[in-house]
């Protein structure tokens, strides 16, 4: 085999993460004073968030997808063609968590709505909201939601 064809093939069987592009540094600040960081995309245009992170077979466990919708409005989610199961945590406009769905159903076409009026919407792995403790009141600190005044 040519080093043409082994470079050719090289490149094609190493994973390109699809959640390694454009990511920016999130933080979410608990009530128990610990500060959690994460890196995660931020879907901003109708086209980013209705393809949010389907068709993904995995995403890292300090990884997410931060959907902002420009100001606070009631939203609904769904799992469409998303193969992890994710944790949604519905943020309000000064980057409280207003509420928190856990372990959201993989391929469900059952919608996910906010518990009222939210900003932005962080998708994480599902689990993660239990084991990291995170809870209704924590805070998102993220450059377009939940500055400090």
């Amino acid at each position: 085999m040519s080093l043409v064809r082994r470079l050719v093939l090289l490149l094609l069987l190493l994973p390109w993460p699809a959640w390694a592009a454009d990511r920016t540094h999130l933080a979410i600040e608990t009530a128990d004073g610990r500060s959690l960081a994460f890196s995660v995309e931020v879907a901003e245009t109708p086209e980013q968030q209705t393809r949010g992170l389907m068709n993904r077979a995995s995403l890292p466990a300090d990884a997410g997808m931060l959907f902002d919708f420009g100001m606070d409005r009631p939203v609904a989610m769904w799992m469409k063609n998303t193969l992890i199961p994710l944790d949604m945590l519905f943020i309000k406009v000064d980057g409280t968590i207003a509420g928190i769905a856990e372990r959201t159903v993989p391929m469900s076409l059952e919608v996910i709505a906010s518990p009222g009026p939210v900003r932005a919407v962080l998708e994480l792995n599902g689990g993660t909201s239990d084991r990291l403790g995170l809870k209704v009141g924590d805070r998102v600190v993220h450059p377009v939601i939940g500055h400090r005044p």
